[in-house]
């Protein structure tokens, strides 16, 4: 199988996936530079803080973009940066009186561990920005050559107006640019241009280059990083979608002024969003993934967060997140019975043509869904009429459609990895709650219904929902 590829894929020379390209400002159909393969950059963590649901959307939803790409058979390399020298991370620093690796090392395992916590796969490549200093100064000297950079009181900066491509990806115009700025840049021949490289502050962490010592500017990093790890043109750049500007635009304009064709196709995610607001430290209503997780089973959350359409806004609150919990228990509840009455059932080879459908058009996930609960509730009108082949043929379509979307319930991401560890702590606990079901069970017989009721009572505030079925009595989480 190649590198990224998933089971059940198809030949990719066969389907025509379109996605929605920001530089464009319309679908169009996706053409790889390498006919089987798709390269992506997205752009990962600044590191500064521990993330929340809405820093952990994008992962999500560029895990399902290259879960699509691999079952559609093409080889996938998937390239997330981790921006570990930043603004704001010295700011904490200062705050904190720790250092500045320390923290941004906190929290890049603090984000590796919510990308694991809600199934996303691990990238091809993960690379920090402070491991690519020579590959950044070497792109500076190539636009200084070329007349796009220069440097000015130990600062590296980008001359926009060298570039005349520049703005394109935003849309605006340069005569009304606003370009953010912070503190210590002087010496700019236009308050439009960027800068590439900060001279050294004290206190500050540096590294020497040509023009004095300094630090990254946030824009340089990716471009850099990109033409390390996926050559001068790659299919696909992808991030949320305030990073159009400015810090893809200058992306851009780095990369094609030192020679790069860069990204063909440009994808963006919409925000969460709280009380219509942006989800963000700056407001205070910021969820932790490591404190939803808690609260909320993992692949709960990821229903919720990954499902919507990437482009559409979500606005975050308790009762959408019930809702989402109870629609996944709808499947969960399936593939339950399933397993109960025909066993498991490995992936069909091919997904549902309607679903292929609604995801090669820009991912269509909602669409996709729908098929989704289509499929469990033929697959439980088959379970009562008892027709074990149909189940079957439902059972093997949902696991096929589940996978692409990271909510197969029996992967081993979800259940339990498959350790001696984990299926030893479920039999004893299934062991446990057997013999407590039992005594339910003599008190029903002997039609004590206060004793049965108070025993399901006890076990559903312990966290277990209990069903009776015509095979007895069944139990898991709730």
């Amino acid at each position: 199988m190649r590198h990224g590829a998933l089971p059940g894929s198809d030949y990719p020379g066969s389907v025509t996936i379109r996605l929605y390209d920001t530089s464009a400002r319309q679908i169009r159909d996706f053409t790889p530079l390498t006919p089987g393969c798709v390269s992506i950059y997205l752009c990962g963590a600044t590191v500064q803080a521990a993330p929340h649901i809405g820093h952990i959307r994008s992962g999500l939803n560029f895990d399902i973009m290259r879960r699509w790409f691999a079952h559609r058979g093409y080889d996938v390399t998937f390239v997330r940066n981790v921006t570990d020298i930043d603004d704001k991370i010295i700011a904490k620093s200062a705050e904190q009186g720790r250092p500045w690796w320390s923290i941004g090392y906190e929290n890049e395992v603090a984000f590796n561990e919510a990308y694991d916590a809600l199934g996303c796969l691990r990238p091809t490549y993960e690379p920090r920005a402070t491991g690519h200093i020579p590959e950044m100064i070497e792109m500076m000297r190539g636009l200084i050559e070329r007349g796009h950079a220069y440097a000015a009181d130990g600062n590296v900066y980008f001359d926009v107006a060298s570039f005349p491509e520049y703005l394109r990806l935003s849309n605006q115009e340069l005569d009304n640019l606003r370009q953010p700025s912070g503190e210590g840049e002087t010496g700019k021949r236009d308050t439009r241009d960027f800068a590439m490289w900060k001279a050294a502050k004290a206190g500050e962490p540096s590294w020497e280059t040509p023009w004095g010592r300094g630090r990254p500017g946030w824009h340089l990093e990716c471009s850099a990083m990109a033409h390390k790890y996926l050559g001068t043109a790659f299919d696909i750049h992808g991030g949320g979608v305030d990073l159009v500007f400015p810090h893809h635009e200058n992306e851009i304009a780095q990369a094609r002024a030192y020679g790069d064709d860069f990204a063909r196709y440009w994808t963006h995610n919409a925000w969460v969003t709280m009380g219509g607001e942006k989800m963000s430290k700056s407001l205070g209503n910021s969820l932790l993934v490591s404190e939803m997780v808690k609260r909320w089973r993992p692949i709960v959350l990821r229903y919720y967060l990954g499902t919507p359409h990437y482009r559409s806004m979500i606005e975050y609150s308790e009762d959408a997140l019930r809702e989402a919990e109870s629609a996944f228990a709808r499947i969960e509840g399936f593939v339950q019975r399933a397993v109960e009455k025909v066993g498991v059932v490995e992936p069909a080879a091919e997904v549902p043509p309607a679903f292929a459908e609604a995801m090669d058009d820009d991912l269509g996930v909602p669409q996709a869904l729908a098929i989704v609960h289509t499929t469990v509730r033929q697959g439980n009108s088959a379970l009562t009429a008892d027709d074990k082949e149909s189940t079957v043929a439902r059972f093997a379509e949902l696991r096929a459609m589940l996978g692409v979307l990271g909510l197969d319930p029996l992967d081993e991401r979800w259940s339990g990895g498959g350790t001696d560890r984990g299926e030893d702590l479920h039999g004893v606990v299934d062991s446990l709650v057997r013999l407590v079901l039992d005594q339910r069970q003599s008190a029903r017989a002997r039609k004590d219904y206060a004793t049965a009721d108070a025993i399901r009572d006890q076990l559903q505030q312990s966290g277990l929902a209990i069903e009776d079925t015509p095979s007895g009595p069944r139990w898991s989480l709730s």
